[in-house]
């Protein structure tokens, strides 16, 4: 049984969810999230934690960046694009309950005004920012970090934010380059 509360967009979230762990959850209801399911996340957020895993899309993320301005301290949980696409169509209740259980356990908890650790100048030369394939290598250090695929300012923040280290961005950039994503 998984101790915190999870976010999911809605009731097929929640079915995949308890497919791949005994848990229990908090449906947003899509993207326009009201008072009363961010009253109930708080109340969740001081009672037992909260883990958000939402779709790893627009929609998805619109909903993560609410939730965590309205209640601070909340861990994330990041099902790679790939894992949650199935016929077109993306969302964690196409996910499969392994790539369920693999988020779950490589949650991060966000900590806004940390410390950025990894500089802007150091995504330039990662190949990150203003790059041909900068898109495409942002997709891999994501799902390599479990911090999901972002635009280059996102990735700065989350850099920070979830305290990636220096060792674990140059651990996941070999791993990007032995794959062979050049910068």
């Amino acid at each position: 049984m998984i101790k915190e509360l999870i976010v999911v967009e809605g009731k097929s979230d929640t079915v995949a969810i308890k497919r791949a762990v005994e848990a229990d959850t908090i449906e947003t209801g899509g993207s326009a999230v009201n008072r009363t399911v961010i009253a109930k996340i708080a109340l969740a957020m001081e009672r037992r934690g909260v883990i958000i895993l939402t779709d790893p899309d627009h929609a998805g993320e619109r909903i993560r960046k609410i939730v965590s301005a309205k209640v601070p301290g909340c861990k994330h949980a990041f099902i790679p694009e790939k894992d949650a696409t199935r016929k077109g169509d993306i969302g964690v209740e196409n996910a499969s309950p392994e790539a369920i259980r693999h988020a779950l356990r490589n949650v991060h908890t966000s900590f806004e005004g940390a410390p950025a650790l990894i500089g802007i100048d150091d995504l330039m030369a990662a190949g990150m920012l203003v790059h041909p394939r900068a898109a495409e290598r942002r997709m891999a250090l994501g799902n390599l970090l479990g911090i999901g695929y972002c635009n280059g300012k996102q990735l700065y923040k989350r850099l920070a934010m979830f305290g990636i280290t220096r060792e674990e961005f140059a651990g996941a950039l070999a791993q990007i380059d032995q794959g062979g994503i050049t910068s």
